[in-house]
């Protein structure tokens, strides 16, 4: 069996991150504006950060935090798989990870009947 690299093992997960956003296909959430919270897995060799102790070796999660939110209170987006969309092309961009995984959730969407949570998850590498 092949063993898998550091970099595919290592992870740094950030969950929780929350802030008001203006996504959806309804006028009165783009109006009104909801609660996004999204949760953002890092994949990325942790070995030199773990030996030097050098945060410039591994991905700023304060950083990547503050992206996240820029990106739930930016520009509106009819669609919960385009945020996720962007937030991964955003981090593929900004860090330097192997991969990313996103979840985005929309806990107030729309819906009908009694629910606790819509969410779409996505994950990318780089290419």
């Amino acid at each position: 069996m092949a063993q898998s690299s550091p970099a595919q093992r290592d992870r740094i997960t950030l969950t929780g991150i929350t802030a008001v956003g203006h996504h959806g296909v309804f006028e009165h959430e783009r109006r009104d504006g909801q609660p996004f919270i999204v949760d953002v897995v890092l994949h990325l060799d942790l070995r030199p950060a773990g030996e030097s102790d050098d945060l410039t070796r591994t991905a700023h999660y304060g950083e990547l935090a503050e992206q996240v939110v820029e990106l739930i209170t930016g520009e509106p987006l009819d669609l919960i798989e385009a945020l996720a969309e962007r937030i991964a092309s955003a981090i593929l961009s900004s860090f330097a990870v192997d991969a990313v995984e996103v979840i985005v959730h929309k806990p107030k969407a729309p819906i009908e009947v009694p629910f606790g949570d819509v969410a779409v998850s996505i994950f990318r590498e780089r290419t």
